[in-house]
Parts: C-alpha cells; structure tokens; sequence
C-alpha cells in the first residue's frame, strides 16, 4: 500500500509543487496519473522514489515511512521498485541482454540468477531474438520495453512508469500499456504518469488527476470518462489489438510468494524458473 497523508512539497525557490495531498494506492492497484506540465506529476513521482522529501506530511510505502527512512536503507527500498522513464535510459555500449541484466549486477545478484532471468524477462516483453542487439538498433518501441524489461529484473513490487508512452507512436503506446496491465493482473502495482488523456480512455482504471499541485479527481470510469470526454477516443489504435501471449504473466507473481530461493537449487529451463528475486540481501 501507498499512502500519501497531508503532503506538501515546496522547494527552495518558491515554488509550491503539491498542496496537501491525501490519497491511497492499494497493493496490486492500477492508477494513470495524470495532469499537464507543471501539475506536479513529476514531483508525485519523486516523493515515492523518495527522491525528494515532503516539506509537510508522511508518505509510507508498505511498511515504510520515506519520511523517516535512513539515508543507508534507500538504495535497498528502491530495490522494491521498477522505474521506467519516457527516455528509456538505456546504456548504449551494452546489448539489450546487458542493459537489463546490469540492474542486477549492481546489487550482486550471482550471474547464474542473471542467466536464467533475463531471458524470462526479455520473453515477457517479447523480446527473445532481440538480446544480442544495441539500443541504437532497436524501435523507439522495442527500446522502451527493453526499459521495462529491466524495471521487472529485480522482481519489483511495484512498477512506476513516467511518461513511457512520450517517444512512442499510438499502436505502441497501446501496447505499453496493455503490457503493464498484464503485470498488474499478475499482481504488480502499477503506477502510470501520462499526459495523454486519449490513451487513459481506452483503459477502465482509476485515475488521479492533478492540476496546479492538488487533487482535482480520483476515480475509476466515471471520473475518467468525465474529465477526458471533450478528447476524441485513439482512434489510430485498432481496438482489435492483442499483445502475442509469449509467456503466463501469473509466474511473475507467483514467483514473488514462492518460498524456494536457495543458492544451491538445481538449474531448470528458462521458461519454467522464475525464482530469481533480486532485492534479497
């Protein structure tokens, strides 16, 4: 669960980036944020990486509260989540297999884990015969699921998405997002900043809408419904569209509650292992 209560954030120059927000996301939720340049979306997001700090209020993210939290139990809280940015931030000299296995390396994960999960994860998103690849050989599609393919590495909790549709053409960002809807239904949080009202329309989850550093609306169908209607429906995306069903996204979640986690367990295939949770101490 993440629940924000009484938050504010201004920040040195004056600026008043969000005014006493109050709101909860349920574990295994789905929420679009959404608001135009300067509604404070950005610093929303922030305060949940734990980023910035609230100049007011608390925010607890499961059992812990970012506001009390030591400088040294960061870098493993972040460990929970799964970022994926709009300029996808991949390392340009590594291949699509580096680039998602380095988010494991960097907290030690052994490379016979790194073996067996990245090509679950690059099969999660479609992506089997791209491994090999640079980034500079790939679509501005195929570059951002390589981003979110990275984002799973470790098994996240929860995945917060910044913008992932903003450099991506409409049949993709359908796309995207029906990938994170896969992972939310397999359990994962999933947490959508967009400015794009047309795309949120075609999806029946909450919304949360900010403007000018508050709370304007949060809700499902309706709200959305409301607040998007003078927006044309994306008309670019064929409703008929369905992601290729490349592997049975409950492992990702079952692996998360699987007990079996030992060092010396027997090597299986690819396919089947999902008992790979980074983040582990």
């Amino acid at each position: 669960m993440i629940q924000f209560t009484n938050v504010s954030k201004k920040y040195d120059n004056g600026t008043h980036a969000l005014k006493d927000i109050n709101l909860t996301i349920d574990k295994g939720e789905f929420v679009f944020v959404v608001g135009s340049s300067g509604a404070g979306k950005s610093t929303f997001l922030k305060l949940m990486m734990r980023e910035e700090v609230p100049s007011t209020g608390s925010i607890i993210v499961d059992d812990t509260d970012l506001t009390k939290i030591k400088k040294r139990e960061i870098p493993k809280f972040r460990r929970r989540l799964g970022i994926v940015f709009q300029d996808f931030r991949l390392i340009p000299n590594m291949t699509v297999f580096d680039n998602v296995a380095f988010a494991m390396r960097v907290i030690g994960t052994k490379e016979k884990k790194i073996r067996r999960r990245v090509p679950y994860v690059l099969s999660l998103m479609g992506l089997n015969e791209k491994a090999r690849n640079y980034p500079q050989e790939l679509s501005g599609g195929e570059q951002q699921r390589v981003a979110l393919a990275r984002a799973l590495a470790n098994n996240a909790e929860i995945i917060i998405a910044d913008e992932p549709t903003g450099n991506v053409d409409p049949q993709m960002s359908y796309e995207i997002v029906d990938l994170l809807m896969r992972l939310n239904e397999a359990g994962t949080t999933v947490i959508m900043v967009t400015h794009e009202h047309s795309l949120v329309r075609c999806f029946d989850k909450r919304v949360i809408i900010l403007d000018k550093g508050t709370v304007v609306s949060d809700g499902g169908a309706l709200i959305r419904e409301a607040a998007t209607s003078h927006i044309n429906a994306v008309s670019e995306i064929s409703s008929e569209y369905v992601v290729p069903p490349e592997e049975d996204y409950s492992a990702y979640a079952q692996d998360r509650q699987s007990p079996d986690m030992q060092e010396n367990s027997e090597p299986v295939e690819v396919m089947e292992d999902f008992n790979v949770t980074g983040g582990e101490d």
